[in-house]
């Protein structure tokens, strides 16, 4: 077999795109092989990236791969980006410790509306390959997918961590989970994908989509670059709408965007900035030593003016910011609060709920009994509190950045 020399420029090139990340098989030479190739036979490479619309809002953790993503496309690569209309109908049961809910098309279709406007804050959409897998996937009949389902035996189904722990702990597991990683490796298939993006613990997904492109005659399987996961603003938990306490959405307004980062945990600066910045390695370098002896608030103002500008605009994140120092700092109330009209007593929580349809009334209540919520500056724990007409006007702060104004 012929040895082929791998150039500098493309074994540098391979070391930017896969900083901080994984990439299967080979690293960053096989990769460099790749992007070389590429070039020299003016082709392309097709980067998938799939993303199951079982929300319909992204936050900053979808950033970490998208940012990625939009590197490649950069540098002239083809970008598929995938809309998951058939896999959410099932789930993806990876990492997850119960059977998830399937989401009916309708849902579906309804939380991917906004998908590509959010995108679009990351990477070019108007030049990306934009396909949805119901497409093909929904066409499949019986016999195709037994055929599919050959090419793959329980055996490699159970080494999934998720799959075998919860055999383990007799938890149940539903047959149709084993066909989300099945129908995403097809996904591979269908699109020709020659590198694949996905968080760690799409791992097993990813693999599987070479596994299965090669049983299906594709002679070059596609690499799988992995990104790390990011942690919610506690610090622990995965970055996850379904804990809203701990996400930044990328349709948060300004100011609770630079809000949140500013609550981060201490130890998520550097990760924060690392993934979600283009600061460049020797910044960071530098930034790790200043975290020694500088207030970490100031770097966290430093990071959430950054991220807040990324997406919302200079003059967007300079308003957020001073809201920030005159609301959270001086404990100031701020001049631009919502006004709502009461025209006869209301409870509380139905105050807030009907204006906050993001909050639950669980949401509320366990604000309420944290202290989190002030009527004109006094602590109120009782949820069920009546605001009557003749106290009018009364400011609600409920959480550390949200005014109402009750006239």
């Amino acid at each position: 077999m012929e040895t082929v020399t791998i150039k500098k420029e493309f074994l540098e090139e391979a070391e930017i795109l896969a900083r901080g990340a994984e990439v299967l098989p080979g690293g960053i030479e096989e990769l460099a092989l790749k992007l070389q190739k590429a070039k020299e036979e003016n082709k392309p490479l097709r980067i998938k990236l799939g993303m199951d619309p079982s929300r319909p809002d992204l936050h900053l953790g979808h950033t970490v791969v998208l940012r990625k993503v939009k590197k490649f496309q950069e540098l002239g690569h083809k970008i598929i980006l995938i809309v998951g209309g058939g896999t959410a109908m099932i789930g993806d049961p990876s990492g997850k410790s119960d059977t998830r809910p399937s989401l009916t098309k309708e849902q579906v279709e309804e939380n991917a509306k906004t998908y590509f406007e959010q995108i679009s804050k990351v990477v070019d959409v108007d030049n990306a390959e934009i396909v949805n897998n119901s497409d093909w996937l929904f066409k499949l009949n019986f016999v195709d997918m037994i055929k599919l389902a050959s090419k793959v035996t329980v055996a490699q189904i159970m080494t999934r961590d998720d799959f075998a722990k919860r055999f383990a702990e007799n938890r149940p597991i539903s047959v149709h989970e084993f066909f989300y990683p099945l129908m995403q490796a097809y996904d591979s298939v269908v699109v020709d994908a020659d590198i694949e993006f996905g968080g760690t613990d799409q791992r097993f997904n990813n693999l599987l989509g070479r596994d299965i492109q090669a049983a299906y005659g594709k002679e070059n399987p596609q690499m799988v670059i992995l990104l790390p996961l990011l942690e919610g603003t506690d610090g622990v938990v995965k970055m996850s709408k379904s804990f809203p306490q701990h996400c930044i959405s990328l349709t948060d307004s300004p100011n609770d965007m630079y809000g949140k980062l500013m609550s981060i945990s201490d130890n998520l600066i550097i990760k924060y900035f690392a993934l979600l910045t283009d600061i460049s390695k020797e910044e960071l370098n530098k930034l790790e030593e200043e975290i020694k002896t500088e207030n970490p608030r100031d770097l966290k103002m430093r990071l959430a003016y950054t991220i807040t500008k990324m997406y919302n605009g200079e003059q967007a994140a300079n308003q957020a910011q001073e809201n920030f120092v005159k609301v959270v700092q001086n404990k100031e109330i701020p001049d631009d609060i919502p006004e709502v009209k009461v025209s006869e007593a209301v409870s509380l929580i139905d105050f807030i709920s009907n204006f906050d349809k993001s909050l639950s009334r669980g949401d509320i209540k366990r604000l309420a009994a944290s202290g989190a919520i002030k009527i004109n500056g006094e602590k109120q724990p009782n949820p069920g509190f009546i605001i009557e007409t003749n106290t009018l006007p009364v400011v609600i702060q409920y959480g550390k950045r949200k005014y109402i104004k009750g006239v």
